[in-house]
């Protein structure tokens, strides 16, 4: 591939949650398949690869997140067969196909598990944290798990604890071991040799601890949210993200992936102080190619907060750093749901023009929102282990809204989805909008042929905000090669009248957020309207 186009560097990531995507077999769950059958849709909505959430054998206890077997897939999903099919559509079609890799944990029902808990002198004992008990039979230390309580759990077998940073059935594995290193690092050969394009690699961040398993101190109580429970009340300072820990193991995976060409090494550093993601790059930019940046989806639907944190991010990059922006994954809430349907096209102008790579979630094209789960129907664990604080990731897992029919054309009419589809989803379905000229999924295909067929939207170039304009105003240019591409969202409800004309007397527009504009518009008393977005050339 040219250097002009990168395809981890400037093409355009699409999440897909198999289990929610596409249901080929009639079981109500999505699978590999249903994703084959569905890349007619993805090809023309001009993505330029696909990241596939576990696929993997797994008991489900984390819905794939806890991996039986990584080598494999789960026959919910297909077989080997299938997704060598899918490696071969999809790359027919000049589509990657990216993977989740997990190699914080596995599942307790691994066979590497099973060893390690069968005695202390297995081959296998040190191939996950294991620590004796306090004097007082309490857990080694205070950390707590993020999917609620004690992360330490006792196996009678072994009279010992093992460290889970999330369920028990998801017990860490031990990155000092260098067994586990060469053995994760086999996984990651296995699946290249397949022509697999890249991995994303599952909170890459907590597999960095500190050695000597201190106990994490308590935050100040000024300081501890509600956000996640118990868990929020510690500063997580030694349990993950340890310095000097992180560099050299993320810097032998990218050696790894640099045997083989064009592969791209991405990580969920779900890390809030931008300045935490630099170590991900690697001393020598020998690390992740995209430390996945999250700052974005904490932020309020507001124009200067937006602005702050873009420009921090900027600022702490590493020289020669890409960067890369989420606004929506699994684990949030969509992003229509967070800022408000009227505010969901702004966003994906955002998304889709700021420098650096996008990474789109499912369904976001369609503008959908959050699903409520009627008690009795929730699967996550993270909201059933804590209730009442809203962390239950289901809302924003729910199928696929592809048509009219009966369950949104997901699965089978009489079948009944693994979660609940939404009441709207008549209206809001691919084959509805994919015939109204201004529905949000034109809009989005629009958006992506842009930033496709301008280098100014998707390579390098100078980005600079715009100065002097009121306070739920955004605006920032791109330039590069003698071309500029200016952008201005109106985060508010009230019409506003913009004085730009020090950068030019007139603009042309190629989109906005409406689709009610054309042609050049006057740059000295520029009108934007409540919630539009303008992407502009000149």
């Amino acid at each position: 591939m040219s250097d002009s186009f990168v395809w981890w560097k400037h093409g355009v990531i699409y999440q897909i949650y198999p289990r929610s995507f596409m249901d080929s077999s009639g079981d109500g769950i999505g699978d590999l398949q249903g994703v084959i059958d569905r890349l007619d849709y993805l090809e023309q909505l001009g993505i330029d690869a696909i990241w596939l959430s576990p696929i993997f054998p797994s008991p489900m206890a984390d819905f794939g997140y806890d991996v039986s077997d990584y080598c494999d897939i789960h026959p919910l999903f297909g077989d080997l067969e299938t997704f060598d099919r899918l490696l071969a559509d999809a790359h027919a079609r000049q589509i990657k196909i990216v993977l989740d890799y997990v190699p914080n944990h596995s599942s307790d029902q691994h066979p590497w598990f099973f060893e390690s808990r069968a005695s202390r002198d297995n081959p296998k004992a040190d191939w996950y944290i294991w620590r004796d008990a306090k004097p007082d039979g309490g857990p080694p230390n205070n950390w707590l798990a993020c999917f609620g309580g004690r992360a330490w759990e006792w196996d009678e077998t072994r009279q010992q604890y093992y460290l889970h940073s999330f369920l028990k059935e998801q017990p860490d594995l031990n990155w000092q071991n260098p067994g586990v290193e060469r053995a994760m690092l086999d996984v990651i050969r296995f699946w290249m040799d397949r022509g697999v394009d890249g991995l994303r690699m599952d909170v890459i961040f907590y597999i960095a601890k500190h050695p000597d398993l201190l106990d994490n101190p308590a935050k100040p109580s000024s300081l501890a949210g509600r956000a996640m429970g118990e868990y929020d009340t510690q500063e997580h300072i030694y349990d993950l993200n340890w310095p000097g820990v992180i560099q050299p193991l993320v810097s032998k995976i990218r050696r790894v992936l640099d045997q083989y060409e064009d592969r791209a090494a991405i990580g969920e550093t779900y890390l809030m102080d931008p300045a935490l993601l630099t170590p991900y790059y690697g001393e020598k930019l020998d690390g992740l190619h995209l430390p996945f940046n999250f700052t974005l989806l904490h932020q309020p639907w507001n124009a200067q907060a937006f602005r702050a944190a873009i420009q921090r991010y900027y600022d702490a990059l590493p020289p020669g750093g890409w960067p890369t922006f989420v606004l929506g994954s699994h684990d949030e809430h969509r992003f229509a749901t967070r800022y408000g349907p009227d505010n969901a096209r702004a966003a994906i102008m955002l998304l889709l023009t700021l420098w650096g790579t996008p990474t789109l979630y499912y369904a976001d094209e369609l503008g959908m929102q959050d699903v409520p789960i009627p008690p009795g129907k929730e699967q996550d664990p993270h909201g059933l282990r804590v209730p009442g604080l809203g962390l239950g990731r289901d809302p924003e897992r729910t199928p696929m809204q592809w048509d009219a029919s009966p369950n949104a054309g997901f699965c089978p009419a009489g079948v009944e989805p693994w979660l609940p589809v939404s009441d709207d989803y008549q209206q809001v379905n691919v084959a509805a909008q994919a015939h109204d000229p201004t529905s949000t999924l034109n809009y989005t295909r629009a958006l992506l042929r842009l930033r496709r067929d301008l280098p100014v939207l998707h390579g390098e170039g100078m980005f600079a905000f715009v100065d002097g304009l009121p306070g739920d105003v955004l605006a920032y240019t791109r330039a590069r090669d003698g071309v500029r591409a200016l952008v201005v969202l109106n985060y508010g409800a009230q019409d506003h009248t913009l004085d730009l004309s020090a950068l030019g007397a007139s603009a042309a527009v190629l989109i906005n957020t409406t689709q009610d504009r054309a042609g050049s518009l006057d740059l000295a008393a520029l009108s934007v309207r409540p919630h539009e977005g303008l992407l502009l050339r000149g």
